[in-house]
Parts: structure tokens; C-alpha cells; sequence
């Protein structure tokens, strides 16, 4: 997006700023004239991003989806005339053995056509997806289950225009179009299907597949429950799975599928429209805290005892998982004396972790500002090369090849700089929020603890981390994301033979004994001599073992590139 389209954007909503980058703060067009304090400035915009938040009446939105309505050169429109395409008796015929009327066919305007793929005439039943009343793209499906889409075209929600009308109370998410009509036959209205299908089970790169989201965001959350309609099969599930992590499962639901059922369309056909309003209706908000039954639990069970309990994923240091493994929706607290490497560290890590699997990370790193040096400090990791001559024997990285290297990184790496007085845990979990509905992320460092806001509110510092370090890791939990904090020792405690200083526990950080007992896993970054290159990395703390194990590796620090190695 250009910067003069998001300020454009802005202006229309009312919202003036008078910085043209990063985070500021104005009046809030909703609220502030009506309050005594008119001139208080209660609206927090990201002019990057262009979202805003008001702190005092809750008004939140984006203007992304607004740049894109005006930016539609961008994308690819489906070269078809949909009036003049036709929809013969044999694909109503088609339809209705799949339980799927004339009705419903005319109401969402299915049609029928011949079209060339692969230098071959092929038919096909066309799905047009209409948004803000124009076609931005078409899936076709011919009889034998082969799909193909515009390519180039816009992604977006299934239905768009239709789900769009409604403020309602409930949308339904279905895998296909075929779940989406089988659910609209049956009575259900506000019924969305994603463009793309499920992602494979075991795909790491998933950021492509969840762009339509982003032209969503308002339309989700204008509803106040979401019921997910993923197949039933290991795709489904990761469809489901990654949809409720980033719309927020505190509003989602899930259904349970009949036996030998593994889709909505199915139910419709083997069990009929009753049955299938049924399952719908008895749909089951997803878990969050709360009793639960052994029953509640059937489908995770059974997900366990298929897949198996699994390791995290992999450090990129082969040795060090043996020890330790970055499992989702976990808490790790990394410790260390001043001048170890902490943040060098855990910036390796999340290189390695975006190398091997494209996931995309959010960092909170006040220490690690101005953000330039920051990203200076991972292009340098993820090059293995210097940024700067600095006297090393390897070349300095060219001109060309950062800006490769920033195009290769800019949908994994996401940093949150709100400002100064904004730095509490609840406003960087907002933020993270945000990066997870539109970018998927699956890490959120925090480094260090002590650049944040506290106040204790009449609670003792043992009570206050006890608190938000259970508000942290309950999030992590919900969402899938692994939250590194990184904390500094309170307390330094010399080895009277060496003089050198000992490895600092988790006890020995400020709040003492709760960053032990609330994380899940706690390392220690130790260098004995901050002048040499050596550093250990201890595991002090593992939760779970099949996350990994105590003990300790040692670990080279390479001045040159920033790399760390075994």
C-alpha cells in the first residue's frame, strides 16, 4: 500500500494525523467530542498499517480493505461474461442428487460453461465470487472433482456481498462451495466457504492461503459467533484449526460430524436437511478454560492417538533439540547476565525457525530499537554475512542482496512499537492479536520484561507477575503462538574461585519463584568471558517431555555474522 493511500484512507474515517509514519496519537472522531476531556488524544493509529484503536470508546478498524476496493488494478478479473453463461437440466440434475435445489442454484447464481484448460475443452460448473457487486474471481469445477480458479484474481470470502449485509449473530465458515450451498439449502443464510480449500496437513507456508482474511477483517467481526465447518479428515482440521487461532476462539465454534460423514454436503445427502440443521445447531464452542467432560474431548483424543503426541518444532541446531524443541502455544522465559546474548540468541532462533518452517514471528524488542539496527542484526543472521566491513575477512553484504533479503523476510518478520505510554502486556497482546488474524504468526517475543508499563494496583510484585504472566501464557494456549519472554536476573551471584559470575536461574529474576512455575520451559544464556566467543546455552526448565530434556550445550558465537553455532 502506498503511504498516501492509507492517509487518504484515514482522512475519509474522520481520523487526522499530522505524522506521516509509525505510531501516533489523535482525537477520536467517534467519542471525543462528545466527552469533557475533547481534547484528550484517546486514539492510537499505526499510519503504517493504517489501523487505529480508541482506548476510550473501543472504535477499532483498518483501512486495508478500503485501499483495496480503490486498488483493483492490481488483481486479475475473470475474462467471462457470467449473464450470458447458462445452467443446463443435467447440472441441476447434478445438484439436486446432492441434495441441492433449482432454488439455491438461481439465488447464488451458479452457472455452466465450456472452457479451455490445457489447450482442452473442458466443462465446468462455475461458483463467481461477487464482491461490492462485481466478480472478482471464479471457481470451476467440472463433474469429475477437478478445480481450478482465475488466476491473479483477488482472493476473497465465498458469498462476500451476502455475508457483508448482515450485522448477524452467526456466520458459518464451510471448506467448499458445495458445504457453503448444502448449508444455504437447508435454511442458513449468513454461510461463507474459504476460496482456497484446506491447507495440506503438513504445510508449513500458510500465509497465502489465508489472504482473504484480510478484506474480512471487518465483515468477522461484526459477528458475535463463528461456527467452522472444515471437513472431517486431517486437512479440515488444520483448516478449522488455523481459522478459529486467528479469528479468536474465544467466538468460535465447531460441529461433530455423523458417522461416514466428511462434510457438510455429505450430512445433506446421506441424513438429509434436518439432520444437517441439527448438527449446525448443537455446534460446540471451541475450549477455552472451564470443565469439561471426557466426552467433550472425543475429537482431540482421537487427533492424539492418530497424529501422536509430537516434538516441537526444530531449533535449526540438531544438538540442541535433543534438549529443547519450540512447541505452539508455549511459554519459554530466557534469562541471562547483562552481555550474554540473550536477544542475539532467540533472534537466531527465530531465523533458523523461519528458514526451516516460513512461520511468521512478532517481536516487541524496545532494547533492539531504533528498528533499522534491529533488522540490520537479522538480515546479518539470515545472510550469514556483515552488514558493515568492520575489518571482518568476509565481504559485506551488497546493496542488492538486502533488499533480496527484505523481500524474502517481510511476511515472517512483524514488529510491535506502540508508543511509550502504551507499554503494557495488554496493548503488545492487542497488537499480537492483530498479527495474528491478518499474518498468521506462530512466535511473539517480548524482550526484555523491564521495558514494560507494570502497575501493580495495590498487588505485591509476586501477585502482579503471577497475574500477567497467567494472562500470557493462557493466550499462547488459546492462540497457538510461542511467547519467549526475555527476563533479566535481579540478582548476580559470583563464583568465589573464578570471580567469574554463575549462570542466573529463573529464582533469580525479579518476582522470583512465579517465572519458574508459570513457564513452560526456561533457558539460561550464559557467556562465562563476554569477550570470547563461547556461550552455553542451559535448559533449566522443560514442562513437557516430549518437548525436550534438561542440561546444557555449548554453543560459538560468530562476531561476523551473528550466528551462533554447535
Amino acid at each position: 500500500m502506498l503511504k498516501i493511500e492509507i492517509l487518504e484512507a484515514l482522512k475519509e474515517k474522520g481520523i487526522e494525523v499530522t505524522k506521516t509514519e509509525g505510531q501516533t496519537r489523535t482525537t477520536c472522531p467517534k467519542c471525543s467530542a462528545e466527552r469533557i476531556k475533547h481534547w484528550d488524544k484517546c486514539l492510537s493509529v499505526n499510519v503504517d498499517e493504517g489501523v487505529w484503536l480508541c482506548w476510550h470508546c473501543g472504535w477499532k478498524g483498518s483501512v486495508k480493505a478500503d485501499i483495496r476496493k480503490k486498488s483493483v488494478e492490481e488483481y486479475v478479473r475473470p475474462q467471462i461474461d457470467i449473464s450470458k453463461l447458462q445452467l443446463p437440466v443435467k447440472i441441476i440434475n447434478w445438484f439436486q442428487k446432492r441434495g441441492i435445489s433449482p432454488t439455491t442454484l438461481y439465488e447464488n447464481k451458479i452457472k455452466f460453461g465450456i472452457f479451455k484448460r490445457q489447450k482442452k475443452n473442458v466443462e465446468a460448473i462455475v461458483f463467481p465470487y461477487y464482491k461490492d457487486g462485481v466478480v472478482v474471481n471464479c471457481k470451476y469445477r467440472t463433474l469429475d472433482k477437478q478445480f481450478w480458479q482465475q488466476a491473479g484474481a483477488e482472493k476473497c470470502l465465498y458469498r462476500y456481498d451476502e455475508i457483508a449485509k448482515v450485522n448477524g449473530s452467526i456466520l458459518i465458515i464451510t471448506e467448499g462451495e458445495m458445504d457453503c450451498l448444502a448449508c444455504y439449502e437447508v435454511g442458513f443464510r449468513m454461510v461463507t466457504s474459504v476460496p482456497d480449500g484446506a491447507p495440506n496437513a503438513n504445510a508449513k507456508e500458510l500465509h497465502k492461503k489465508f489472504e482473504f482474511l484480510l478484506s474480512a477483517e471487518n465483515i468477522i467481526n461484526s459477528y458475535e459467533r463463528i461456527i467452522i465447518c472444515g471437513d472431517n479428515d486431517a486437512n479440515g482440521r488444520k483448516l478449522t484449526k488455523e481459522l478459529a487461532r486467528r479469528i479468536g476462539i474465544e467466538k468460535c465454534y465447531y460441529i461433530e460430524y455423523p458417522k461416514n460423514c466428511k462434510d457438510c454436503n455429505d450430512i445433506l445427502v446421506k441424513y438429509g436437511a434436518r439432520k444437517l440443521r441439527e448438527v449446525i445447531f448443537q455446534a460446540k464452542p471451541w475450549p477455552v478454560d472451564g470443565i469439561f467432560s471426557i466426552a467433550d474431548c472425543t475429537q482431540a483424543v482421537i487427533t492424539l492417538y492418530e497424529e501422536g503426541v509430537t516434538r516441537g518444532m526444530s531449533t535449526g541446531w540438531p544438538a540442541l533439540d535433543k534438549y529443547f524443541t519450540v512447541h505452539p502455544g508455549q511459554l519459554t522465559v530466557i534469562t541471562g547476565i547483562p552481555g550474554s546474548g540473550k536477544s542475539s540468541f532467540l533472534d537466531s532462533l527465530l531465523v533458523n525457525l523461519v528458514k526451516q518452517y516460513q512461520i511468521p514471528c512478532a517481536l516487541f524488542s524496545p532494547e533492539n530499537w531504533p528498528l533499522e539496527r534491529h533488522i540490520q542484526t537479522i538480515l546479518e543472521k539470515y545472510t550469514e554475512r556483515p552488514f558493515a566491513q568492520d575489518g571482518y575477512e568476509v565481504k559485506r553484504l551488497t546493496k542488492q542482496e538486502i533488499l533480496k533479503a527484505i523481500k524474502e523476510l517481510k511476511e515472517y518478520f512483524y514488529f510491535i512499537m506502540p508508543e511509550d505510554d502504551l507499554l503494557t502486556v495488554d496493548v503488545i497482546l492487542e497488537r499480537a492479536k492483530v498479527l495474528l488474524y491478518r499474518h498468521g504468526i506462530k512466535i511473539l517475543v517480548i524482550d526484555p520484561w523491564n521495558e514494560i508499563e507494570h502497575n501493580y494496583k495495590g498487588m505485591t510484585e509476586a501477585q502482579y507477575l503471577s497475574q500477567q504472566l497467567t494472562k500470557i501464557r493462557r493466550w499462547a494456549r488459546q492462540t497457538g503462538v510461542h511467547v519467549f519472554i526475555v527476563a533479566h536476573p535481579r540478582n548476580l551471584e559470583k563464583d568465589k574461585k573464578t570471580g567469574d559470575y554463575k549462570p542466573p536461574t529463573m529464582y533469580d529474576i525479579s518476582g522470583g519463584a512465579n517465572w519458574r512455575n508459570k513457564a513452560d520451559n526456561g533457558l539460561c544464556v550464559h557467556r562465562p568471558d563476554i569477550k570470547q566467543p563461547k556461550t552455553l546455552i542451559i535448559i533449566q526448565k522443560i514442562r513437557f517431555k516430549e518437548v525436550g530434556k534438561l542440561g546444557e550445550l555449548e554453543f560459538f558465537y560468530s562476531q561476523e555474522c551473528g550466528k551462533y553455532f554447535t
